[in-house]
């Protein structure tokens, strides 16, 4: 009898890719009205992942139902 685990087919540990990233990004770019669920269906990733990689690594919100960057220069407050 061992007390370490045996390996398991599933998902891998760590989604939180530079490619991941970039996909996130290029398809938010695309449609800024899409929600956090369409974009996990749409890279078979948990929409905890994707929220945390929006939230965190590329700066953005939601608002009015738009992705918008976290922080805002003047022109784009205009």
């Amino acid at each position: 009898m061992s007390t370490e685990d045996g390996e398991r087919s599933g998902r891998p540990k760590e989604v939180v890719t530079d490619e991941n990233i970039k996909k996130i990004y290029k398809i938010i770019l695309n449609d800024r009205k899409l929600k956090l669920n369409e974009i996990a269906d749409t890279l078979k990733m948990s929409t905890e992942r994707v929220h945390h990689i929006i939230h965190e690594y590329l700066g953005m919100r939601k608002l009015c139902a738009k992705w918008v960057p976290r922080e805002l220069n003047f022109d784009q407050k205009q």
